[in-house]
């Protein structure tokens, strides 16, 4: 009996120890976590103060996704001998100078994507990596202050496909107006006077026309989350089929050190490119003539792409 007690004792002490024990860690922990919270204000004030200053702002992520496959004798599909891929890779860079009087705001993205399938028992289809997405943008934005939040400026900007095509169409804005900057990381561009250059082979579609220009770009990073959201659209003046709109986005979150996952995705409208497309598929000898693709009855739908995989912080 008395062993008994005495082991009841020494097991009631220990669960007084053990909750004591625990009680402080939780208190110790509440103290270190209240002054890593002051410290990391003290940080967030300081970057804010680097941030004002003039100077150069230099930045990129990027997303790369991919995955290969290989099958041999895999009866239950209909190719039971084939290999696949999927390669993507998307860069988003920028390149800002930050003066008290002027501003000089560079930017580049770029969206690539392979994609293979080869059916190994057949030598008639294609077994190399073929581009589908395609992007390629690259701006240069020059300002001079009229007040802290607007500015006279000048835009040029040039759209393509690098992989297929390349300046085919190709289009190059240049033109001037206004750029509203209502909050830090936010680029509001009204270019009323904008001529929009259209390079391609086929001149009865793509022609150059005189009209405003508007372009919308958010870009932040906070933490391990960076994100850019870009809207660029043109209005033409002479008319609306020669105006277009391209709206791009990208996230990334590292996971660890450098390293983690990415999702970009864009949507674009562009009655020119859906015109030159339709006319490319067009078959005189099997569709009438009179149903041959113009601009008033060719399906300008919604383009879209987008890219998951894992993302390098550069």
């Amino acid at each position: 009996m008395r062993k008994t007690l005495i082991l009841f004792a020494l097991f009631i002490g220990t669960l007084s120890i053990n909750a004591q024990t625990k009680e402080e860690l939780e208190a110790q922990k509440k103290e270190k976590q209240a002054e890593a919270d002051a410290a990391q204000k003290e940080a967030n004030a300081l970057q804010a103060q680097i941030d004002a200053l003039p100077g150069w702002r230099v930045g990129a992520f990027g997303v790369i996704g991919g995955s290969l496959s290989n099958f041999n004798n895999w009866y239950s599909q209909g190719a039971p001998n084939n290999s696949s891929g999927n390669i993507g890779i998307t860069f988003n860079g920028y390149a800002n100078l930050i003066q008290e009087k002027y501003f000089w705001r560079n930017s580049l993205t770029t969206n690539l994507n392979w994609v293979k399938l080869d059916n190994k028992d057949t030598d008639l289809d294609d077994d190399s990596f073929n581009p589908t997405t395609d992007v390629f943008n690259l701006s240069s934005l020059y300002g001079r202050n009229i007040t802290d939040k607007l500015a006279a400026s000048a835009l040029m900007e040039y759209r393509t496909t690098l992989l297929d095509n390349f300046n085919d169409p190709g289009y190059l804005d240049v033109g001037v107006g206004f750029t509203w900057t209502p909050v830090k990381d936010l680029i509001v561009v009204v270019h009323p006077l904008n001529y929009n250059f259209v390079f391609a082979d086929n001149d009865a579609v793509f022609e150059s026309s005189l009209g405003a220009k508007i372009v919308a770009d958010y870009t932040r990073q906070i933490g391990a989350i960076n994100f850019k959201t870009n809207l660029s659209a043109f209005q033409s003046y002479k008319s609306s089929d020669l105006s277009n709109w391209t709206w791009t986005n990208s996230f990334s979150y590292t996971l660890w050190k450098m390293i983690g996952v990415g999702f970009d995705f864009g949507l674009r409208s562009n009655k020119q490119e859906a015109l030159n497309y339709a006319l490319g598929q067009f078959d005189p000898m099997a569709v009438p003539a009179e149903e041959v693709p113009t601009f008033d009855n060719v399906d300008n739908d919604l383009q879209t792409y987008y890219t998951l995989g894992l993302s390098y912080k550069f």
